[in-house]
């Protein structure tokens, strides 16, 4: 957890150097279409968490390793034994979920401030903040589905190898030849739900002749249905699965 912290901050400066470095001596026509600076206010908000969200497996390998460990040392049995019922020990892998996300959450805002202020010398806005709130939801999204494989296949190995495969292959594929035949709807799959509301932040003219603007109240309705499904179907399994 303390590297992926530090993770945190370590993309976000890679990106901040590279863009400072590339961007400096653009001329005038380069920096008009490049669009708004995205490090400072109110912009950061969105630069941060964007790319802060390609570290989100992270918290989910956390939740896999911590739910898969259960199974494979029988301390789910040991806590059933002890005292806890089943709906207590499946709340507290998914109040887990939520407490990774929230200190994910806290932390991608306190370096969007620190760049922030750098780069607006020590002024602050909270135009756009938003954009933290959307970030948590894409961490809860990550986390829960990695509690979910978890649970569903009982072993590290397996259950991390399908989540990366999801991740960053299935999900991205399937959503691709969705759109291709059907335009938009692959935008609503589980991942993508939740990752489109925080779209790309950088050369922002040009994306928008290239992209169509996110419909936010359509994608929280849609990662928020994602979640009670994915918390509701970890509950029910666990609730109900042969210990």
């Amino acid at each position: 957890m303390i590297l992926f912290l530090l993770s945190l901050f370590g993309i976000n400066y890679i990106t901040y150097y590279i863009w400072s470095h590339t961007t400096s001596n653009a001329p005038a026509q380069a920096q008009a279409f490049i669009g708004e600076p995205p490090f400072q206010f109110p912009y950061v908000w969105k630069t941060i968490t964007y790319w802060s969200g390609f570290l989100l497996f992270i918290p989910g390998l956390l939740i896999i390793i911590s739910v898969t460990n259960e199974y494979s040392f029988k301390t789910h049995r040991q806590n059933i034994i002890d005292g806890l019922s089943r709906t207590q020990f499946i709340m507290i892998k998914i109040i887990l979920t939520i407490i990774i996300s929230l200190i994910s959450t806290i932390a991608v805002f306190l370096i969007a401030l620190m760049f922030g202020i750098s780069e607006g010398g020590g002024s602050i806005s909270f135009d756009n903040v938003e954009y933290i709130a959307y970030f948590f939801i894409q961490a809860v999204t990550y986390s829960a589905i990695g509690l979910l494989f978890s649970l569903l296949f009982k072993r590290s190995g397996i259950s991390i190898g399908v989540f990366f495969l999801f991740v960053a292959v299935l999900e991205r594929m399937v959503s691709a030849i969705t759109n291709h035949y059907i335009d938009g709807v692959g935008d609503y799959f589980p991942l993508r739900a939740s990752s489109n509301l925080i779209p790309f932040p950088f050369f922002k003219n040009a994306v928008k002749m290239i992209t169509k603007e996110p419909n936010i109240p359509y994608l929280l309705i849609a990662s928020g249905i994602y979640l009670l499904a994915y918390y509701f179907i970890c509950k029910r399994k666990f609730e109900t699965d042969d210990l």
